[in-house]
C-alpha cells in the first residue's frame, strides 16, 4: 500500500465515522444517550480536522512529489466543506453537547424535541457528510490508478455525486424541520370575550 494512500483512507475513514454517527444523533430519544453521541462526534470531527490540516500544511510547506505532495493533492475537494465544518458545525456541535448536559443528570431524562432539532440541523451532519464523500474520489483513484484515467466515466461519476449531496441535504432539512415543528409550543386558544353577564 503507498503511503499517500494510507493517508487517504485514514482520514476518509475518520470523516465517515464522524459522518454516520452525526447522522444518527437526531434519533437519539434520551439526552444522556445524545450527550455521549455528540461527545464522540466532536471528538472524531477534531481529530478529522486535526488531520487534514496537518496534511494539507506537510503538502503546501514540502516542494517535492512526496506522499504527502500526493495525499495533499487529493484534499482538493474536501477543503471547502472542511472549512464549513470548522467554522460552523464544530460551534454547533459544542453548543449540543453543552445543551444535552443539562439534561443528562438522570439516565433515563428524555431529549427535548428542540435539543434533537438542533441536533438534526443541517449544518451539524451535512457539512461532515459531504467532507467524507469528497475524499472518496481521491481514495479509490489512490487504491485503483486505472480510475485515474478513465476520464469518460467522470461526467456521471460527478452527476451521481451532485444528486447524492442534494439528496442528504435535502433528507437534513426535511428532519430538522419536523422536529423543529415539534419543538413549538402547542397554539393557546384565546380567551372568549367577556359577556355582559361576566363584568
Amino acid at each position: 500500500m503507498e503511503s499517500h494512500l494510507g493517508v487517504l483512507l485514514t482520514l476518509t475513514v475518520v470523516w465517515l465515522a464522524a459522518g454516520v454517527l452525526a447522522d444518527g444523533l437526531p434519533r437519539l430519544d434520551r439526552a444522556r444517550a445524545l450527550r455521549r453521541r455528540t461527545g464522540w462526534v466532536f471528538a472524531l470531527t477534531l481529530t478529522a480536522l486535526g488531520l487534514t490540516a496537518v496534511v494539507l500544511a506537510a503538502g503546501l510547506s514540502s516542494g517535492g512529489g512526496t506522499a504527502v505532495d500526493r495525499a495533499a493533492t487529493g484534499l482538493v475537494l474536501a477543503v471547502v466543506p472542511a472549512g464549513a465544518v470548522a467554522v460552523c458545525a464544530v460551534r454547533r456541535m459544542k453548543r449540543l453537547w453543552t445543551g444535552a448536559g443539562a439534561f443528562a443528570t438522570a439516565p433515563r431524562t428524555p431529549a427535548p424535541h428542540g435539543l434533537r432539532a438542533a441536533a438534526a440541523h443541517p449544518l451539524i451532519g451535512l457539512p461532515v457528510q459531504v467532507t467524507g464523500l469528497a475524499l472518496l474520489p481521491a481514495t479509490l483513484t489512490a487504491a485503483v490508478p486505472p480510475l485515474a484515467s478513465g476520464a469518460g466515466a467522470s461526467g456521471p461519476a460527478v452527476t451521481l455525486g451532485i444528486v447524492g449531496l442534494v439528496a442528504i441535504g435535502v433528507r437534513h432539512a426535511l428532519r430538522h424541520n419536523r422536529l423543529a415543528e415539534r419543538a413549538m409550543p402547542a397554539p393557546t386558544s384565546p380567551r372568549p370575550a367577556a359577556g355582559p353577564l361576566h363584568v
